[in-house]
């Protein structure tokens, strides 16, 4: 069903705070991986406020939906979603990745409510999720799993591993979903390590291909409703983004995979922010 105007109104306002709250928390924590966040911010957003069944109160609840953030460097984006959403106290964030912290860098399954897997091992991902759907088939349990990849990381054999497993089991109830920013730590993807055609191979693994603009809520709200329905095959939404989305001096700079922020760097970017969800709010 179409998003109505009142739902695209509320998931940019959401949207934009948490991209603020991103960068209030890489303050916090001295730096962060804020490219990748600000690239995710808008999936984020779509999947914790309006399709994943959960409950903050009971992030343990046996027919939750699950979340498995296999990027999960980009916990100073993912821990604002958390916090926010409230499985624990936004205090929290103001000591992020320091001494003592329950929130490191990467956001860790047993310290931190509401985060289904530990992650930050790269390619493992898809696995644990594909391992979460599969128990629920098995459990007649209705709850559906969804994976948040990085494309650089699909370097990696063991993401192909999964995929080729996820259609041979029919893995339906497992919707994956790649940050396609087309950036990586040390350069661009396809310089690194070359993915293109990237739809094509995960067709050849058996998977129905929805390519989108992983900014636009429509577009993403669109590629979720089908893959809810998918019966034949699993989905894999390739959503095309930006890296460091809405802040001007990082977009689309490998450069700013991690960074840390100064006084001068954190007034820019939220000047930038304010003028991006301006510009978004009049479209």
């Amino acid at each position: 069903m179409p998003l109505t105007k009142q739902e695209i109104e509320m998931l940019e306002k959401k949207a934009s705070e948490l991209r603020y709250l991103c960068v209030d928390t890489t303050v916090w924590g001295h730096s962060g991986h804020i490219g990748g966040s600000m690239s995710a911010m808008d999936i984020l957003t779509i999947l914790y406020y309006k399709y994943m069944n959960i409950n903050p109160k009971n992030p343990n609840w046996d027919e939750r939906d699950r979340f498995i953030l296999s990027k999960g460097h980009v916990g100073v984006g993912y821990a604002p979603v958390l916090a926010d959403k409230g499985y624990f106290d936004k205090e929290w964030l103001k000591d992020f990745n320091l001494t003592g912290s329950r929130l490191g860098m990467h956001l860790d399954g047993n310290k931190v409510p509401g985060v289904d897997a530990s992650t930050g091992s790269l390619g493992h991902g898809l696995a644990i999720a594909l391992g979460m759907a599969m128990a629920a088939k098995l459990q007649g349990k209705s709850y559906k799993t969804y994976c948040l990849l990085g494309d650089g990381e699909c370097d990696e054999g063991a993401v192909w591993e999964s995929a080729m497993a996820a259609s041979h089991f029919k893995a339906t109830n497992l919707i994956t979903i790649v940050d396609r920013n087309q950036c990586m730590i040390d350069g661009r993807t396809e310089d690194v390590m070359k993915l293109e055609p990237f739809a094509d191979k995960w067709k050849a693994f058996g998977f129905i291909v929805k390519e989108i603009n992983g900014h636009d809520f429509n577009e993403i709200s669109e590629a979720i409703d089908f893959a809810l329905e998918a019966k034949d095959a699993p989905v894999l939404i390739l959503a095309n983004t930006i890296k460091g989305c809405g802040i001007d001096y990082m977009e689309d700079d490998y450069r700013w995979h991690y960074g840390a922020l100064d006084e001068e760097k954190v007034t820019r970017a939220k000047e930038s922010l304010n003028k991006y969800y301006q510009k978004r709010m009049k479209v």
